[in-house]
């Protein structure tokens, strides 16, 4: 297993001791059951005033969303999303461990294989997917789920002419040993503009681990499809890109290239971030705008009653974000790493609990339902995967 280690700059940052306590977020269990060209900011972090460069218009302050049609239906515990070339979607079942291949035309489901070792329980099991930036010549898939004994990231060939249900190789795992819980595992992975794999990790409802540079847990991960530390890395010899974290389930980059994640409050803010390179977010020692010497705000932020925010896309100008125990989809208009105007929120308890949220090559949207998880209250079609269209 691959250690951080501290450099004596992230060790200054992350010396006092925190205390360790319960949480209880929406969610938590109810039942059982920047620019990535610059050298020092890999992947995001925009300029180093905080202002936006003369290239970057303001999103409108008021935006839309319309519902353009239902997918697909009833699958069971949806989690991960992710596009494959040509338009087609990958959607992983957390309680199955299955992952499956959805027609973007037809919303026809096939069953392309399962992942191997999956324990799911509690918010674990088979949480996010990722393709590879070159899938045209590796065909990888990238899976992050819940052990026995921790969470880890695998990769597979896929090879869509083998028959349904065994179109996945053996899984090769590229990294181990971020802590797990009942609560709080994380799971987001995702490829960023530089090529470079980043995986959004939750402290397993242990806070101190956030602030513990020895822990991967409440971290923001960056690593190369290998999985060893990426270039640029705060520290060359760590995967470690930021901590801090509660638990993060967005990640998201803009038209500049600038990474955004969206994380987990407590009982009082849930969090919208610009992600900086080697800088600490703050919990347990702060949650939300604290304006505390050393630990980065949010840009927004939210009651969990309203949000409890999962994934994150960008599109049209804006941040959109997935609620959980929200029930509702929040547009953040921007203006450079800045809003512009106060989030708007759309499909209000509509379609219940909503997970994940990816950009289509249009500009619009797919969106999740998360209704089936243990803690929603699922219909007759549910869950399901919606096609928006926003502005």
């Amino acid at each position: 297993m691959r250690r951080p280690r501290v450099t004596s700059v992230l060790a200054a940052a992350a010396a006092v001791l925190l205390v360790a306590g319960c949480s209880s977020d929406g969610d938590s269990i109810i039942s059982p059951g920047g620019r990535s060209s610059a050298p020092s900011k890999p992947g995001g972090g925009g300029s180093s005033s905080g202002e936006p460069s003369p290239t970057e218009s303001a999103a409108p302050a008021k935006g839309s969303v319309k519902v353009v049609r239902t997918l697909t239906t009833k699958l069971d515990s949806p989690w991960g999303l992710a596009p494959l070339p040509g338009g087609d979607l990958l959607v992983s079942s957390r309680d199955t461990g299955k992952i499956f291949k959805v027609s973007a035309d037809t919303g026809k489901k096939t069953e392309v294989g399962s992942v191997p070792g999956v324990s799911a329980a509690g918010e674990g099991g088979l949480l996010g997917l990722a393709v590879s930036s070159d899938f045209g010549a590796d065909h990888m898939v990238y899976a992050y789920f819940t052990t026995d004994s921790d969470n880890r990231i695998v990769r597979m060939v896929y090879d869509d002419k083998r028959p349904a249900g065994d179109q996945l190789g053996a899984p090769d795992t590229i990294f181990k040993g971020i802590p797990k819980g009942t609560i709080h595992n994380g799971g987001r992975i995702a490829f960023g503009p530089d090529k470079m794999l980043y995986a959004g990790t939750g402290e397993s409802g242990d806070r101190g681990l956030a602030q513990d540079m020895d822990s991967f847990g409440g971290k923001i991960l960056r690593m190369t499809p290998d999985g060893e530390p990426a270039p640029r890395n705060p520290d060359a010899q760590s995967v470690v890109y930021t901590w801090g974290h509660r638990n993060v389930q967005g990640l998201a980059w803009d038209a500049d290239k600038r990474l955004w994640a969206s994380e987990f409050g407590q009982d009082t803010w849930d969090e919208l971030n610009p992600i900086e390179p080697g800088k600490n977010y703050g919990w347990p020692e702060v949650e939300g705008k604290a304006g505390k010497k050393g630990f980065v705000d949010p840009i927004e932020q939210w009651k969990p009653k309203d949000a409890s925010p999962s994934g994150i896309a960008f599109a049209k100008g804006s941040i959109w974000m997935a609620g959980l125990r929200g029930e509702r989809l929040w547009r953040i208009p921007l203006k450079g790493d800045k809003p512009v105007a106060k989030p708007q929120s759309f499909l209000d308890g509509k379609y219940g609990r909503l997970r994940s949220v990816v950009a289509a090559d249009d500009g619009g949207l797919w969106l999740t339902t998360s209704n089936t998880d243990g803690r929603g209250k699922p219909g007759k079609q549910d869950d399901r995967i919606l096609r928006l269209e926003v502005r």
